[in-house]
C-alpha cells in the first residue's frame, strides 16, 4: 500500500507550488548576481530551468517575480520564529528562546541574500523596500510588541512605549550579528557567540524594563 502512494504523481496544486519555487530559487540567483535592473526574465527562466513562456504563466513581470521573492521569504522566515506564549511567565527564558530562533532566521543565507537584493533594489523600487520593511521587520516588531503588553498588563515588566522596546530587542541582536554577515561578508557566527549575544541583549533589556523589587 505505502508503495502504491509513493507512485502516485503529485496533484496539479503540488506541481504548481513546486513550479513556482523553482522559479523562485532560479530568480533568486539571477537577482543576487546582477541586480534587479540589470536581471531579464530570460536569464531567470534559464537559472530555473523553465522556458520564457511557462515564467509569464507564473509572473505577468519581472517586478511581480521581485516581489513575489520578497513575500515568500518574509513568510517562510516568519514560520521560523518563537512563537510568544504569553502564559510563560519566565520572561527572560521567553526572550532567550525568541533571541535565538530570530537570529537563526535572520542568519539563513536565503534571507541574508533577500535583503542584500532588497537594498540593491530599493533606490529605484521603493516599494519593494516597503514591502519587505512592513512584512518583515515592521511584522516581527509588533508581534514583540504584543506580547509586551501583555507582560506589562500582567505586572511582569515596565515599559511606557512597548513598540519602542520592542524595536530596541530586536536591533540589538540583528545590530550585532547581522551587519557583520550582510554588509561585511562574515561567516555568521557560530552558536555559543549567538548565545551570549543574546544574553546581553536580554539582561540590558531587563535592567531598563524589568520590575523594580
Amino acid at each position: 500500500m505505502e508503495q502504491d502512494i509513493l507512485a502516485q504523481p503529485m496533484a496539479d496544486d503540488e506541481l504548481d507550488s513546486a513550479k513556482r519555487r523553482q522559479i523562485l530559487d532560479g530568480a533568486r540567483l539571477v537577482f543576487l548576481a546582477h541586480g534587479f535592473d540589470a536581471a531579464s526574465m530570460g536569464e531567470i527562466a534559464r537559472a530555473a530551468g523553465v522556458s520564457k513562456g511557462t515564467l509569464y504563466v507564473y509572473f505577468a513581470s519581472k517586478h511581480d517575480l521581485f516581489e513575489s521573492l520578497v513575500r515568500n521569504q518574509c513568510r517562510l522566515t516568519a514560520e521560523r520564529l518563537f512563537t510568544l506564549d504569553a502564559d510563560n511567565h519566565d520572561v527572560a527564558d521567553a526572550l532567550r528562546r525568541l533571541g535565538l530562533s530570530f537570529l537563526e532566521a535572520m542568519l539563513e543565507p536565503s534571507h541574508v541574500s533577500t535583503v542584500r537584493m532588497v537594498i540593491g533594489a530599493a533606490d529605484r523600487q521603493p516599494e519593494i523596500g516597503r514591502l519587505f520593511l512592513a512584512s518583515g521587520p515592521r511584522a516581527g516588531w509588533s508581534r514583540l510588541a504584543a506580547w509586551l503588553r501583555v507582560k506589562v498588563e500582567h505586572g511582569e515588566l515596565a515599559i511606557e512605549d512597548v513598540d519602542i522596546a520592542a524595536q530596541q530587542f530586536l536591533t540589538m541582536l540583528n545590530g550585532s550579528v547581522m551587519l557583520p554577515v550582510l554588509l561585511g561578508g562574515e561567516a555568521p557566527p557560530p552558536r555559543e557567540r549567538l548565545v551570549y549575544v543574546i544574553d546581553r541583549a536580554v539582561a540590558m533589556f531587563l535592567a531598563a524594563y524589568g520590575v523594580k523589587p
